[in-house]
């Protein structure tokens, strides 16, 4: 099968030479890069919103909050999965409060006063929301269902044959 070169450990030894100063430089190096990539941008000033608009979508199995400006920008979101409930009980009206409350804690430092609420959804959230908001210091100017509604629904099942 041919000759096979048999190569010293020594010549081996010496491609791969490092002397512990520039192995620990090297590590240094990829730790402050790793530093950079994980460390998040700093966001642009913060201008105050006094009026906005809140969505609350509000299912049989979470209930999700959404505040925005004016022009529909969103200034923060939540839902009761985020908050850290799990299975049925993201659907309570407990969890829609705690949600509420985890949204205006983000938008607190906005300055955020005034609301227009749109409802979307037939959970069990929808009023335990509205009255969080309420009861967080935010006045609701108006209250809009914008659940969608049918015309004509789905195709009926076909008639059954005995």
């Amino acid at each position: 099968m041919g000759k096979q070169r048999i190569i010293d450990k020594t010549k081996i030894e010496e491609l791969f030479e490092v002397s512990e100063e520039e192995f620990k430089e090297e590590t240094k190096k990829k730790q402050e890069k790793k530093l950079k990539k994980k460390a998040k941008k700093k966001k642009g000033p913060l201008f105050a919103i006094k009026k906005g608009r809140v969505y609350i979508q509000a299912t049989y199995n979470n209930t999700v909050v959404s505040v925005t400006d004016l022009r529909g920008n969103v200034l923060a979101w939540s839902s009761a999965g985020a908050v850290g409930f799990k299975g049925p009980k993201k659907a309570t009206p407990y969890a829609a409060g705690v949600v509420v409350k985890d949204v205006i804690r983000k938008v607190k430092d906005r300055d955020f006063q005034e609301a227009n609420v749109f409802v979307k959804g037939i959970g069990t959230g929808r009023e335990a929301a509205i009255r969080a908001l309420a009861a967080n210091g935010i006045q609701v100017l108006s209250i809009k269902d914008v659940t969608a509604i049918p015309h004509n629904g789905c195709r009926p099942p076909k008639p059954r044959r005995v």
